[in-house]
């Protein structure tokens, strides 16, 4: 059966064609995807260019997503999560990863993996040309995310986030 979100291609002999195969986008589908601009809620420099993979397959536990950063522009504000796993695969251009407390020069064909919990993160682009990755990462019902720089912890629950700036969390002993 086809997904009502990938376009049809019938062929005259009724062959099914390859936008027609549960479980695959083929890369003309991907190429012809409209990219959607995904900003972050901490970090106005943060622009993402994003094609969401995952959910024209039905995925539900991970979310697959291929992402262009432009010049100039970062991928997400420095933090780290405390129950989902996530990764990022460079495809093409250069960026500069912090992760903990390093800098290091990133391109094509490099993979970060994060754990959960795992050192902060984060990646910006300085270059000229565009910044090209696949991202991934679970989709917990519940997971807590630091923002060490913004001070910040992000509770989220069922798509509800609260946001406490670090002085106002009470520790209970």
């Amino acid at each position: 059966m086809p997904s009502d979100n990938i376009p049809s291609n019938n062929s005259s002999n009724n062959k099914p064609s390859d936008h027609q195969v549960p479980h695959l986008l083929t890369a003309s589908d991907i190429a012809n995807l409209p990219e959607v601009t995904k900003l972050h809620f901490l970090n106005a420099n943060v622009v993402r260019n994003t094609k969401s993979l995952s959910d024209l397959v039905g995925m539900k536990n991970l979310g697959i997503h291929l992402v262009r950063v432009e010049s100039g522009k970062e991928t997400t504000e420095f933090h780290f999560h405390e129950y989902e796993e996530e990764f990022i695969y460079i495809i093409s251009g250069r960026g500069i990863a912090e992760i903990g407390d390093r800098e290091i020069e990133v391109g094509a064909g490099d993979f970060m993996g994060f754990t959960a919990p795992s050192l902060p993160h984060g990646m910006r682009n300085p270059f000229a040309e565009d910044l090209v990755y696949l991202m991934g990462g679970e989709r917990l019902d519940f997971d807590i995310s630091e923002y060490p720089k913004k001070q910040k912890r992000n509770f989220r629950s069922h798509q509800q986030r609260q946001i406490v700036d670090f002085d106002n969390i009470a520790t209970v002993t």
